[in-house]
């Protein structure tokens, strides 16, 4: 069992071997009480492992995706509120990074920021980052710091805490989690050939390639490369981006194999990574800039590497029972010149650290486990089985000038390149462990119409900090078990009604040096989430209706007794609906309305209790439309609207930021030339031009500013050619 590792549970959903409903089953008759395995039902159900739920009417979302260590589920099925984009919705927004595809038109993601160094998105008004997006379901594998769409055939989104689904990820999320789906070749041969363009001055190509073989199509290779390269919307910012991914697969009757391998760097200069933070002193917020307006130096810059290499397999053992296993490992870092910018006072003027980082490191992820299905009298069962296990090991050479120059948000001058051209040695290391077991079981009750889900995973995590000679400074392990529980009741084939509870993990703070318990490491985190909704399938377009409670922990140090304990607790509750889908031949609507009150229930200053946490909006509404032109066959345009409320910039609530709107409209046109199918696509994003601050990237205590100005109005043009 040497493939026993691997973090994410997620990584399970990823065996994407939809699991046979228990629905459908047409079940033979049996004694009472007689264990009997429904053969009827499993023929023809199971699906190979990289086969995906079909795409619902418009193409734009798929009607399932993977669901941890559910399988794949369609979302009627689904006791949890996910969505499942796919590459077509992908390729006609010419999304070039995860925030674009799903901060487009849901309203339980807020995106705060555009093309910084870092992604990071709120999901139910908590922050996540790129840093737990897993890729193929293995937390650790997908890109570092920013994902490329390119690498995807679907960018699936679950919504809520997921450590019995999903594991605990390294980052601690707990809101939400991000999978990317790799790309497989398809039966019929692909050759897509897309350039593409964006102000001011950013080209780019992708090659698209995918082919299979055999006299059963059972082997199949598909390859993408990317290069982009120039300027962006944003004064002084530059990009160049390099992708070659390639995803071998191999499919008998009863074992799917599949190996992915990708290399990717990306360098970007003029780009901000903190953004600008608040200081006690500072109760008035500058006046936003248009986006183009760069808020770091021209010297500043970060390059990111990532390889990666992922195999996955799964064997039926018999018509009940399949074995999977998956194992992948990842190597890189950033190389990074950066400043740190802090406000200091309400005429503008900014403290600026310049920061020299690099940090390299190795991540490993992997999983194996069982999944089968079987009927005790009356009741079906669909249970899975697994072990995980991730292991990442860091080094870090960090240089810093604290009060490196003051400069003024109005006339922003960041002085020369600092000093830091050269790192020495390494100034600290960090390692870590996690590991999981896990057990999960789906009843079904009335032909289907009633599942029940219960299941839990035991998760150890254990850490260190070393120093550069790889001596121990701490130390830490500790295991915490994670129960869960979804009823999914069927009201009919069009209507279905859910409810759940589960938990999420993140990993204790570190008591600081001013605390009496010193270098002390809490224990995990555990977030809880109660939700409960109702689905509705009209066959071409379908809406969800969602209210949630989640309750997040966290950790300060108490003024009396100088003991940093989990005394925090953020509580937020929220409604989220959304809809998507065909409202009438040609007319293509995604979108809804959210609201959520992040609420502020323990806190170190005990007179912000009660208040908005920063930077989360209570009100999103989002409305993304696709039309078909009946008298210009081809042709079709595009709208898409973003309405965000007002956030505050800190947690006493002394400044806030008022609410926008940002629209964007486009257009594409498919034909053919000389009988090759081309696409051609146009988009404005922020056609107004809307000046805005976008608000907190990571929802701390005056971070209000730290996600930077908004989006700048910006062109995009793409034409794709399929030979």
């Amino acid at each position: 069992m040497a493939l026993l590792l691997g973090l994410s549970g997620g990584s399970l959903a990823a065996s994407a071997a939809p699991e046979p409903e228990p629905a459908t089953e047409v079940r033979p008759e049996a004694e009472k009480n007689r264990l009997v395995l429904s053969e009827t039902t499993i023929e023809g159900e199971r699906l190979a492992t990289d086969d995906l739920p079909p795409a619902y009417a418009g193409g734009q979302v798929a009607t399932g995706g993977r669901i941890g260590l559910l399988g794949n589920k369609d979302f009627m099925e689904t006791p949890f509120n996910a969505i499942s984009y796919t590459d077509e919705f992908v390729r006609n927004h010419q999304a070039k990074d995860i925030g674009s595809v799903i901060g487009a038109t849901d309203p339980s993601v807020n995106v705060p920021s555009k093309r910084s160094i870092l992604e990071t998105f709120f999901i139910r008004g908590f922050n996540t980052s790129a840093n737990d997006v897993t890729f193929n379901g293995l937390a650790g594998m997908a890109p570092n710091l920013r994902g490329s769409t390119e690498l995807a055939e679907r960018i699936e989104v679950l919504k809520g805490p997921s450590a019995l689904l999903n594991g605990m990820p390294p980052d601690g999320s707990v809101a939400g989690s991000i999978n990317m789906v790799p790309k497989r070749a398809a039966d019929e041969p692909l050759t897509r050939i897309t350039t593409s363009y964006e102000s001011k001055g950013l080209y780019g190509a992708h090659a698209d390639v995918g082919r299979r073989f055999g006299e059963q199509n059972q082997f199949g290779i598909r390859y993408n490369g990317v290069y982009r390269d120039g300027d962006t919307s944003v004064d002084d910012q530059q990009q160049k981006m390099q992708l070659n991914a390639l995803g071998l697969d191999w499919r008998t009757e009863r074992v799917r194999l599949s190996l992915d391998a990708y290399k990717q760097r990306e360098r970007l200069d003029g780009a901000t990574y903190f953004g600008i933070g608040i200081s006690p002193a500072v109760n008035k917020v500058p006046s936003p800039r248009k986006g183009n307006h760069s808020l770091a130096p021209d010297w500043a810059y970060t390059i990111n590497d990532t390889e990666t290499v992922l195999i996955r397999g799964e064997v039926d053992l018999n018509d009940s029972l399949t074995a999977f296993a998956a194992y992948g490992q990842r190597d890189g870092g950033r190389n990074a010149l950066m400043t740190r910018d802090t406000l200091i006072n309400n005429t503008g003027d900014i403290n600026v650290l310049a920061y020299r980082s690099d940090g390299q490191g190795t991540q490993k992820s992997g999983e194996a486990g069982f999944k089968g299905m079987f009927d005790t009298g009356p009741v079906g069962h669909a249970w899975s089985l697994a072990a995980t296990q991730y292991k990442t090991q860091m080094s870090y050479k960090d240089l810093m000038i604290p009060n490196y120059v003051v400069t003024n948000y109005d006339n922003l001058d960041f002085g020369p390149t600092p000093p830091l051209g050269k790192y020495g040695a390494v100034t600290s290391r960090s390692e870590a462990k996690l590991r999981s077991f896990a057990f999960l079981d789906t009843l079904s009750f009335l032909d289907g119409r009633v599942q029940w889900t219960v299941g839990w995973r035991n998760q150890t995590v254990e850490s260190a900090g070393l120093t550069p000679a790889r001596v121990k400074t701490s130390r830490y392990s500790d295991s915490k078990v994670s129960p869960a529980t979804a009823l999914l009741v069927k009201v009919t084939d069009e209507v279905s009604l859910y409810a759940n509870y589960i938990e999420g993990l993140s990993q204790g703070g570190t008591a600081p040096t001013s605390a009496a318990n010193s270098g002390e490491i809490l224990s995990p985190y555990q977030t809880k989430q109660y939700e409960a909704g109702a689905k509705f399938d009209l066959g071409t377009f379908a809406t969800t209706l969602a209210v949630f409670q989640i309750e997040k922990p966290s950790a300060y140090t108490d003024p009396v007794t100088t003991i940093y304990a989990t005394n925090g607790e953020q509580r937020n509750r929220g409604v989220e609906w959304s809809f998507f889908g065909e409202a009438q031949p040609g007319l293509r609507l995604m979108g809804g309305a959210s609201y959520t009150q992040a609420e502020l229930t323990k806190a170190l200053v005990k007179s912000n209790e009660g208040n908005q946490v920063t930077g989360v909006p209570k009100i999103i509404a989002k409305l993304g439309a696709e039309y078909d032109l009946e008298r210009v066959p081809g042709l079709t345009l595009t709208a898409n609207t973003n309405y965000v409320g007002r956030r505050y910039v800190t947690d006493d609530h002394r400044m806030e930021l008022p609410s926008y709107t940002v629209f964007d409209v486009g257009g594409r046109y498919t034909t053919k030339v000389m009988s090759k199918p081309v696409t051609l696509r146009a988009n404005v994003e922020n056609v107004a031009n809307r000046a805005y601050w976008i608000g907190s990237y990571s929802g701390g205590d005056g971070s209000g500013l730290s996600g930077g100005l908004g989006t700048p109005r910006t062109l995009q043009l793409s034409a794709s050619v399929d030979f």
